[in-house]
């Protein structure tokens, strides 16, 4: 009757922690990244499992005969956390303009691996309310500090790319991006095979601006051809 018990409730431990698996999952899964719903499912059980195993080994296998060994019951835990890292790595990418992407969903893998542990342990509605806030950090947290919160996370940064005829009128083109309310944060100019310069810039601009206008905008300016740009 206990053997029935514990597998039962080792059966709950994996559902729950594959059900807030899920939710990790699909909201990764939504916003097309590169970790979705079948890693996320696949961490956050495993992890769990390790957990249940490390737990129950601990008291199952106390000692033999006279010798007494004691186990911590949460080694393979702490395994884990260090060990998910590589995971974490695998999606952390360094674009060519030198922009890091990809931090969240490796945060995201760790707190998958976390909540497994927390559901193994069974810490259930410890694990549930960290699920809730980490979709809630996630989701509707940048929407309300764009809202309510400082200029800096009302903004958002673009690449632009474009070429100047006349190397002259450099300085000219920037005075008028940054009078269309465009913030310069990072520069790069070089000279190209056609003779013309090629201007690289990362700007920040209002969220609610659209990608489009600002195309739009900074096409129209004098000396500018071959304009692109891009949302980071």
């Amino acid at each position: 009757m206990m053997t029935t018990f514990l597998e039962t409730e080792t059966l709950i431990r994996l559902g729950i922690s594959a059900f807030l698996g899920l939710i990790i999952g699909l909201e990764r899964e939504i916003k097309r990244k590169p970790v979705g719903l079948k890693t996320s499912l696949v961490i956050s059980i495993v992890s769990c499992l390790l957990t249940i195993v490390s737990i129950e080994s601990a008291y199952k296998f106390p000692g033999v005969d006279d010798v007494n060994i004691t186990m911590d019951p949460l080694r393979l835990a702490a395994q884990i956390v260090s060990g998910i890292g590589f995971l974490g790595a695998g999606v952390i990418l360094r674009r060519g303009n030198d922009t890091i992407s990809g931090l969240t969903t490796a945060a995201m893998i760790w707190g998958a691996a976390g909540i497994g542990i927390a559901v193994g342990a069974g810490f259930y509605f410890e694990a549930m309310a960290g699920v809730a806030l980490l979709i809630l950090s996630v989701e509707f947290m940048p929407f309300l500090m764009s809202l309510i919160g400082p200029r800096q996370l009302r903004e958002k940064e673009l690449t632009l790319e474009f070429q100047v005829k006349n190397k002259k009128r450099i300085a000219d083109v920037l005075i008028e991006i940054k009078r269309e309310k465009m913030s310069i944060k990072k520069l790069r100019i070089k000279d190209n095979e056609e003779g013309h310069q090629l201007v690289q810039l990362i700007i920040t601009v209002n969220h609610r601006k659209q990608t489009t206008d600002i195309y739009e905008t900074v096409s129209s300016m004098t000396e500018i051809e071959r304009v692109k740009i891009e949302e980071l």
